[in-house]
């Protein structure tokens, strides 16, 4: 059964979340990392760095 996709809002998530919340709509992890690299290449989440932490941006 294919699970409902969460509708994502402004928000600052780390990486480890947003793969999360990704795979939480994904078929598989090959899905999930193209859907990553996709996001990230288009520009659609940005990184900040802020010390040593880097947080994602999902635009």
């Amino acid at each position: 059964m294919k699970k409902i996709p969460r509708k994502i809002q402004r928000a600052v998530h780390n990486l480890g979340e947003l793969i999360q919340l990704v795979s939480s709509c994904s078929r598989s992890k090959s899905e999930t990392i193209v859907a990553v690299a996709d996001l990230i290449e288009t520009g659609r989440v940005r990184f900040q760095s802020e010390g040593h932490k880097v947080r994602a941006h999902i635009c």
